[in-house]
């Protein structure tokens, strides 16, 4: 007996039983989806999300053309529009933590220990901020390469958009990010 051996990143979902491939899929795919997706909003709600991803992943195996792109980041993609449901839930978070202390700053205090997790806390505050000002997109395309560890490519696939976007998306995110983060010799003379 022959056995076609099929490339797990490119599977033809049409041409085989979808349980079998399926199967595969999740095996393999399953905890690093549910990794990214916890990172974003917690254990219960990824749990949830990938069963969700595969459900949807398994209605539309037609619409995958496995010779476009490899399969992550078509799951990704699913996986992304499922969790844009929660964004506003995540958004209003992300407000909250900014806002969190705002107006309780702690007076200066001179143990090494306290500034740090005071500075710490500030920074916290500004990131989560950030995050919460930034487009969609934006925030699709630092988390994914970030958090779910995808290239451009696997995220340009992912979000529907070309690599060269999602390159650019980045490039900007990062630089505003840092701005914000790293002081610089004008920021710390002023």
């Amino acid at each position: 007996m022959t056995r076609i051996v099929e490339r797990l990143d490119r599977p033809d979902l049409a041409a085989r039983d979808p349980k079998q491939v399926f199967a595969r899929l999740f095996d393999e795919y399953a905890p690093p989806l549910r990794g990214y997706l916890a990172g974003r909003v917690g254990v219960h709600a990824a749990d949830d999300l990938v069963a969700e991803t595969f459900v949807v992943a398994l209605r539309r195996r037609a619409s995958y053309d496995p010779r476009q792109a490899p399969i992550r980041g078509w799951l990704y993609g699913i996986a992304t529009n499922l969790l844009r449901n929660h964004v506003r839930q995540e958004v209003r978070g992300f407000e909250l933590t900014a806002k969190a202390g705002a107006e309780d700053r702690p007076a200066e205090n001179h143990d090494l220990a306290v500034a740090g997790r005071v500075d710490a806390a500030a920074r916290l505050r500004t990131l989560a901020g950030e995050l919460a000002g930034l487009s969609e997109q934006d925030r699709d395309v630092l988390l994914l390469t970030s958090w779910a560890g995808l290239e451009p490519a696997e995220v340009a696939e992912a979000l529907g958009v070309p690599a060269s976007t999602v390159r650019s998306r980045l490039h900007r995110v990062r630089h505003r990010l840092q701005a914000l983060l790293v002081p610089t010799e004008e920021n710390t003379h002023e």
